[in-house]
C-alpha cells in the first residue's frame, strides 16, 4: 500500500446549482439547530452533574431555554465604547462566527460511492471535498481567531486586548500539536481528503489505530475552542470578560454562538478523522444496510453527541487551569509527545511498505523506545547533577523575600516562592489579655511583687 494517493473526488462539482445551493443551506441549519441543542444539553448536563435541576422554564423540560436568551441578547441595548475602532468592533463578531461554519463545508455525511436520491437527483451526503481538505479545516479555523483578536483590540480597553493576546497564543500553541496529531492520520490514511480519510477507516478507526494522535487531538480541540478548563481569554476571574468585556447585544451573541459552532466543528473533525466518520459502530456495522441510504447520518450525528458531551463532561469535571500551566501543556507535553509519536508511526509505515515481518517491526519499535527511555534518564541524571553542583557552588545563601509588589502591582508568586505573612490585627481575646498584663505591671502591687 502506498504512503500516498490521489483520492477519486470525481463525485462531487457534478450538481445542479439548486442543490449545491439546498446541501449548504442544510449543512447551515444542521449546525445551527445542532448549537441550540448543545446550549440547552450543556445547561441540563452541567444541572444533573451538579445536582441542579437545570434549565426548566422555558418550553417543555426547558428545551427554549436557547431560544429565550436569542430573544433577550436581541432586545438588550447594543452599546458601542467612545475610544473604540467602531468599524472593526462591528466586523469582529462576523470574522468570528463565518469561518467555524465554512470548515463544516468539507466534512463527508455518507459514503461518496453511495449516492442518495433528493428530489429524483442522486447525489453524495458532502458539500464538497478536497484533495488538501484537513488544510483548508486549519486554514478556517486559524481565520476565526481575527475574530477574536480584532475584538480585543479594537475595544480600545486593557483586559479585551490581553483576552486577544491570550487568543493568539492559544491558537497557535495548540494548533501546532493539532496539526501533528493530523500528520498521523494522513500517513495511515495516505490522503488529506475527509472522504479518503473515512474510508481508509473501513476495518478499524484511527482512535485505536493511533490512540497518541487521538488523545492529543481531544486536548488540543478543547484548547482551540477556548472551552473550560482552557477558556483564559475570556477568564472572568482576571480579565473581567476578556475580549467581550465591551460587547452586548447581538454582537455578544454572536461571538457566544461562534463558540458553540467551533465546538461543533472540532467535534465533527474528531468524529471524521478518529471515529470511523458516517461508520456505524460494532455491533450495528453486522448489518448489510447499516452504512447505505441515509442511516450514516445517523451515525454520524449520535457519534458527534457524543463528543460534545465530553465538553460538558469535562467543563463540569475540571476547574480552570493557570495559564503558565496551559502553555506548560501545549509546548513542553503534547507538542514534543506528538513529534515523537509521528515518527514511530512514519518508521512503522515506511517497514510496512517494504514488506516487514510483523515481529521484526515490533522489535525495532520497543527498541527505539527503549533507546529514547535510555537516553531521556541519562540526560536527566546529568542534569540533575549539573544543577546539584551549581547549588553547591552557590553555596546556602537565603533567597531574597518575595515581594508581590515590586513592580508596582501585585503578581502572584512562582512556584517555589511564598508570600510574606499578612498582619492581621490581634482578636479581641488577646488584646483584653495584653492589657489585663500591662495594668498588673503597672500597678503598686505588681512593682512591690518585683522588688521582693
Amino acid at each position: 500500500m502506498p504512503l500516498a494517493q490521489e483520492p477519486d473526488l470525481s463525485v462531487f462539482g457534478d450538481d445542479p446549482l439548486w442543490l449545491v445551493l439546498l446541501k449548504v443551506v442544510f449543512v447551515f441549519a444542521f449546525v445551527l439547530v445542532t448549537v441550540v441543542i448543545c446550549i440547552v444539553m450543556e445547561r441540563k448536563v452541567l444541572g444533573w452533574m451538579q445536582l441542579r435541576i437545570g434549565p426548566n422554564r422555558h418550553g417543555p423540560w426547558g428545551m427554549l431555554q436557547s431560544l429565550g436568551d436569542a430573544i433577550k441578547l436581541m432586545l438588550k441595548e447594543d452599546i458601542i465604547p467612545k475610544g473604540s475602532d467602531k468599524a472593526l468592533f462591528m466586523l469582529a463578531p462576523i470574522l468570528a462566527v463565518i469561518p467555524a461554519f465554512m470548515a463544516f463545508a468539507v466534512i463527508p455525511f455518507g459514503p461518496k460511492d453511495d449516492p442518495v436520491s433528493i428530489f429524483g437527483t442522486e447525489t453524495v451526503l458532502q458539500v464538497t471535498d478536497l484533495p488538501v481538505a484537513i488544510l483548508y479545516v486549519l486554514a478556517t479555523s486559524a481565520i476565526a481567531v481575527y475574530g477574536t483578536v480584532l475584538a480585543g483590540w479594537s475595544s480600545g480597553s486593557t483586559y479585551p486586548l490581553l483576552g486577544g493576546v491570550r487568543a493568539t497564543a492559544q491558537i497557535i500553541s495548540y494548533e501546532v500539536a493539532m496539526g501533528l496529531s493530523f500528520a498521523a492520520v494522513f500517513l495511515y490514511s495516505g490522503s488529506m481528503s475527509t472522504s479518503a480519510i473515512v474510508d481508509a477507516q473501513d476495518d478499524r478507526w484511527f482512535m485505536i489505530l493511533l490512540p497518541v494522535s487521538f488523545l492529543i487531538y481531544m486536548v488540543a480541540m478543547i484548547g482551540e475552542a477556548h472551552r473550560p478548563p482552557f477558556d483564559m481569554p475570556e477568564s472572568e476571574g482576571d480579565l473581567v470578560g476578556g475580549y467581550l468585556t465591551e460587547y452586548s447585544s447581538i454582537k455578544f451573541a454572536f461571538f457566544m454562538m461562534s463558540e458553540y459552532v467551533h465546538v461543533v466543528t472540532v467535534s465533527g473533525l474528531m468524529v471524521t478523522l478518529f471515529l470511523g466518520g458516517w461508520r456505524a459502530p460494532v455491533p450495528l456495522s453486522l448489518w448489510e444496510g447499516a452504512n447505505s441510504g441515509w442511516w450514516p447520518m445517523l451515525w454520524f450525528t449520535i457519534k458527534l453527541t457524543m463528543v460534545i458531551f465530553l465538553f460538558v463532561w469535562v467543563r463540569a469535571s475540571l476547574p480552570r487551569v493557570r495559564y503558565d500551566q496551559f502553555m506548560v501543556l501545549g509546548w513542553k507535553i503534547l507538542i514534543p509527545i506528538a513529534l515523537v509519536w509521528l515518527m514511530l508511526v512514519a518508521t512503522v509505515r515506511a517497514m510496512q511498505n517494504e514488506d516487514y515481518a510483523f515481529s521484526d517491526i515490533l522489535m525495532w519499535v520497543l527498541g527505539g523506545v527503549l533507546t529514547l527511555l535510555l537516553i531521556s534518564f541519562v540526560v536527566d541524571f546529568f542534569r540533575d547533577r549539573a544543577e546539584q553542583r551549581e547549588e553547591d557552588e552557590r553555596g546556602e545563601a537565603p533567597e531574597p523575600e518575595f515581594d508581590p509588589m515590586a513592580g508596582g502591582y501585585p503578581v502572584p508568586p512562582l512556584p517555589g516562592q511564598t508570600l510574606p505573612p499578612v498582619p492581621r490585627r490581634p482578636s479581641r481575646a488577646e488584646r483584653t489579655t495584653a492589657g489585663v498584663a500591662a495594668d498588673t505591671e503597672g500597678s503598686p502591687e505588681g512593682r512591690e511583687g518585683d522588688d521582693g
